[in-house]
């Protein structure tokens, strides 16, 4: 017969185990306390008791607990189980693997042992062990989500992406709402350059837990890579509204404002909370505030954190010499930079654990370096570097992309304007500048987004999203067609809907300015549905064009910018769309070369405000002194009055571009020299 005693006992730890399991570890720790207190040598309690801490984010007091129970109780194979966990939470997790080991042989057909000794070897930096763990796990429980999970964490962190990925989607097949296994599915994507599959896992990872720290960190910084940059920091900031902890969303904001030079608002963002205790998580986050330091001046300091990262993780190097570099060209020690850059030269052609971007962010900071040491060859092999990683997310086509111009040929020629439906409105307030990126484009933008009467929207993706839309796909000649042969209904409600959406941005204003250079391939759209729209064209010498476009990191989806003679076959197809959309278009077509800006500011400025139907007005003339953001890769040029270095610039690499000049020639576009 059982006693009373015995009876509340066993209650209790029945109360305590189901408020455990409901979560609720807070109370559970409270009843197992209870029962502790009373019968300091119940192993069990004890043990329940440090696996609540554990849970309550405490593995310090999980320890103690646990420790006492493993020394009541040490052939417990559970007891062993949780003290193991709580050595690997504490950072020891050499300890934990060895405990772990004994609990194989204490639960032999269990798979929690493998799987944890699989966490511990994968903390140690031992992928291949850990592979090896998780797939005893995964024989002893195949219908496990958690076995498949692991295993594919080790085969992601040995580099072995296909059995990462199958791994993965396993998880999900098992468990649909694994958002944490969506998450490194993306993770595969991202790393094999797919970007849309990374977005989309992460958006599934987020259907599944809305909020996952991870998950909308991530999204973020691939939407920030794929050229939604004003979507990512507006998801990202109402991450960190909604949780101030979410350190992923928080080093994601940083670096958009030290890649756009706001380093004072990116150092006071990291600055708000306290450095996260997460390992990697701190050492990006002071190597984020090193440079945020540097761009303001703060050299000392800067130095101070890099000194205290000593030679940094593998991962990190890269960044950590980048910053070494940046600091003693800071303190004027020329030989210094140049030894350092050559050491970060050689840590990126070693095989190992860095991010694509990490990786494709250093050669351009290579680049950049070594072309301001006067020394194009080395300056080149950089940005072949980084293009040759970025051409790998982004394949281009030459037989797609002429399909697509030729099918604007075919769709909108003359007769299909004259004769065909257009909207009915006749709104002036759309300018569109378009041409190819770096011809000038943010210049002409900023200079009338200057002007009272105009605001300067900077680039927009709503014509290329309508055009996405209406046609059933983007750059395809099948999308081509199929607007073509929109009727007046459809074509006065896309107007409607693109209109209401513009006039938002600034309800005030005679003249709207969408700069999305890439606009010139939708410009049949622009003819049917706004008849009123004016349209500038931004030229420039197409040998600086493409040495432009390869010599900058361009975010968004530019696939044509990774090898120089796809960039002068693109050039060549830009000339012959715009030739005819000069031709066919009904609506007004301004052509403007950069070089007007330089040899005649004032004639320039006049023939461009006659053209919008706006008076002359002086702000125009100090558009660098405006405050407005501007996130193209042309924010310092615009900060200052016009002038010609950017004219000619080309003729210091002559060597280089001979596939880009070759190119040129063949299309016909060259101009004299």
């Amino acid at each position: 017969m059982t006693t009373p005693i015995e009876s509340t006992a066993e209650h209790e730890r029945a109360l305590g185990e189901a408020r455990y399991r409901a979560g609720a570890y807070g109370e559970a720790a409270a009843i197992f306390a209870r029962r502790v207190a009373q019968a300091p040598g119940d192993a069990a309690a004890l043990r329940l008791l440090g696996l609540c801490r554990l849970r309550l984010g405490d593995p310090a007091g999980a320890l103690r607990h646990l420790t006492r129970a493993r020394e009541l109780a040490p052939e417990d194979p559970y007891v062993q189980l949780h003290y193991g966990l709580a050595l690997h939470e504490a950072g020891r997790h050499a300890e934990a693997a060895a405990v772990f080991r004994k609990c194989q042989s204490l639960l032999p057909d269990d798979p929690a042992p493998f799987l944890n000794l699989a966490a511990a070897l994968l903390a140690l930096g031992d992928a291949m062990a850990a592979a090896d763990a998780a797939r005893r796990a995964r024989r002893r429980a195949p219908k496990m989500p958690h076995t498949h999970y692991m295993l594919g964490l080790a085969r992601l962190n040995a580099g072995q992406l296909d059995g990462a990925e199958e791994a993965f989607r396993a998880a999900v097949r098992l468990a649909p709402d694994f958002a944490d296994a969506w998450v490194n599915l993306g993770l595969v994507h991202y790393r094999r350059s797919n970007m849309n599959g990374a977005k989309a896992a992460m958006r599934r990872a987020l259907e599944a837990a809305p909020g996952h720290r991870a998950a909308t960190g991530n999204l973020g910084a691939f939407m920030r890579l794929t050229g939604e940059s004003e979507a990512a920091e507006a998801l990202l900031r109402e991450a960190l509204a909604r949780d101030p902890g979410n350190t992923e969303a928080r080093l994601n904001i940083a670096a958009d404002l030290l890649q756009e030079a706001r380093p004072a608002e990116g150092l006071a963002l990291l600055d708000a909370v306290p450095a996260p205790a997460d390992p990697r998580q701190s050492g990006h986050w002071h190597l984020q505030r090193a440079l945020a330091l540097l761009q303001l001046g703060r050299a000392a300091e800067a130095k101070d954190i890099l000194a205290a990262l000593g030679e940094g993780s593998a991962e990190l190097r890269p960044l950590l010499l980048w910053r070494r570099v940046l600091l003693a060209a800071a303190e004027g020690d020329r030989a210094a930079a140049r030894s350092i850059a050559e050491q970060m030269e050689s840590a990126l052609r070693e095989p190992g654990p860095l991010v694509p971007e990490h990786r494709i962010m250093a050669w351009y900071d290579l680049a950049r370096f070594w072309s301001r040491e006067d020394e194009p060859a080395r300056a080149f092999t950089g940005w072949r570097e980084g293009h040759a990683l970025l051409g790998r997310m982004q394949p281009f086509s030459r037989p797609d992309w002429r399909a697509f111009v030729d099918a604007n040929f075919a769709a909108f020629d003359r007769a299909r304007f004259a004769q065909g439906p257009r909207a009915a409105n006749r709104d002036p307030a759309p300018v569109f500048i378009v041409g190819m990126p770096r011809s000038g484009t943010t210049l002409a933008e900023q200079i009338l987004g200057a002007h009272p009467a105009a605001f300067g929207a900077g680039e927009r993706s709503a014509l290329s999203n309508a055009f996405t839309r209406l046609g059933g796909g983007w750059e395809t000649a099948r999308a081509v067609e199929r607007i073509a042969a929109l009727d007046q209904a459809a074509l006065d409600e896309a107007a409607q809907g693109y209109l209401a959406e513009l006039h938002a941005l600034a309800p005030d204003k005679a003249r709207i300015v969408d700069k999305m250079p890439g606009n010139f391939a939708f410009l049949g759209l622009v003819g049917l549905i706004l008849p009123g729209a004016r349209i500038i064209q931004c030229t420039r010498d197409p040998r600086d064009i493409g040495l432009s476009i390869f010599t900058f990191r361009f975010y968004g989806h530019h696939p044509y910018a990774h090898d120089l003679a796809d960039i002068g076959w693109y050039i060549g197809e830009h000339e012959r769309l715009m030739a005819h959309w000069h031709a066919a278009l009904p609506n007004p077509i301004l052509t403007l070369a950069l070089k007007d800006w330089v040899e005649d500011f004032d004639g320039t400025l006049r023939r461009v405000l006659d053209f919008l139907d706006l008076p002359y007005d002086p702000a125009c003339e100090r558009f660098y002194e405006a405050p407005s953001r501007v996130r193209t890769v042309s924010r310092d040029q615009v900060r200052q009055p016009v002038n010609a270095r950017g004219l000619g610039r080309w003729r210091a690499y002559q060597e280089e571009l001979q596939a880009l000049i070759a190119e040129l020639r063949a299309a016909g576009v060259l101009r004299d020299d």
